[in-house]
């Protein structure tokens, strides 16, 4: 697979552009009035701009600029903190950023698995360290609907795969997450656990698919997947699992959970497609969290908006059926 740099590839505003972009276009950094303003991460300013929604106990990262970063203004921190699908701390959209504290980061270690040369163990505070921690803002949309744009601190998952020197057996990379039910009140209930996910080894290594360790400047609130997660901007938001703990490198194609529930509903690709509806309701369109209650409802774009630079893995690929 070839993968384009940045700089080879003539992008619209929806596609991904430098962080400094979307800074420049933040209208609320000029109205601060402060020299340099433009030049803060998206964190620093909004903190500034809203320091009601920023006001939580945290642990700042230290981080760079991204040349894969989307130009749209992120989310508010509350609204991402704050309307989450994470089960294993319930159901409704409130209740993981009101259950998740009883979730302990630390000590947290990732198991690395498989067809691989170096298998080991590794403590999230040393994997944070594989490789610079970047500001990556990422349009994230929902399979029920709606979306977020959100301003992830993390690297791509390529570094950790060279790290782990898969053999050529190693086709698939497995994700499974913690399950432990007195620290998720939730677990054991909707869903088989732990919870399963998994992408192609090309899908795994392409610059988009993030290690994910903080959001807004810090580390990563529980709700949102704390220690470590991934992120696929281009894939529906349940193929980004969250609290990682194994990863697991394969042959064969492994189960995931919601497609291993339903499969009908929910397949393995899971790529954004307004052309592929969900049985139950349209893919078409999307909600935007923070834009109103009665905002109108956004056509939503092939493979997220990011389709330039991942659509070619899927050349020649019947996308109704490989959905």
């Amino acid at each position: 697979m070839v993968i384009k740099k940045p700089s080879d590839v003539n992008l619209p505003y929806s596609e991904v552009t430098p962080k400094s972009g979307y800074l420049d276009r933040r209208k609320f950094i000029t109205g601060l009035g402060l020299a340099g303003a433009a030049a803060l991460s998206g964190y620093e300013a909004f903190k500034m701009a809203q320091p009601d929604e920023v006001a939580h106990a945290s642990t700042k990262l230290t981080f760079g600029k991204s040349a894969y970063s989307d130009t749209q203004a992120p989310t508010s921190f509350k609204d991402i903190t704050h309307y989450n699908n994470y089960y294993e701390f319930g159901t409704d959209k409130d209740e993981p950023a009101e259950y998740a504290g009883t979730l302990k980061t630390r000590p947290w270690t990732v198991a690395i698995e498989g067809e691989v040369k170096k298998p080991q163990s590794i403590d999230v505070d040393s994997l944070m360290k594989l490789a610079p921690l970047e500001e990556r803002i990422y349009r994230h949309r929902c399979v029920e609907g709606w979306s977020m744009v959100i301003p992830w601190i993390g690297f791509p998952l390529s570094a950790l795969i060279n790290r782990a020197q898969p053999t050529s057996k190693a086709k698939y990379v497995q994700f499974i997450t913690l399950f432990d039910r007195q620290q998720m009140p939730h677990a054991g209930n909707v869903l088989d656990w732990p919870y399963s996910e998994g992408l192609r080894m090309d899908e795994a290594m392409h610059p988009l698919t993030i290690l994910v360790f903080g959001l807004y400047g810090e580390l990563l609130p529980n709700q949102n997947g704390a220690p470590v997660r991934i992120h696929v901007p281009w894939k529906y938001g349940f193929k980004s699992a969250k609290s990682i703990v194994k990863v697991r490198f394969v042959e064969q194609q492994p189960p995931t959970t919601w497609n291993a529930m339903a499969s009908n509903e929910y397949g393995f690709y899971s790529n954004v497609n307004p052309e592929v509806d969900h049985p139950r309701w349209s893919q078409a369109t999307e909600r935007v969290i923070g834009a109103g209650l009665f905002s109108a409802r956004k056509p939503t774009q092939m493979f997220n908006g990011y389709g330039k630079l991942v659509a070619g893995m899927y050349s020649g690929m019947d996308l109704r059926k490989y959905y």
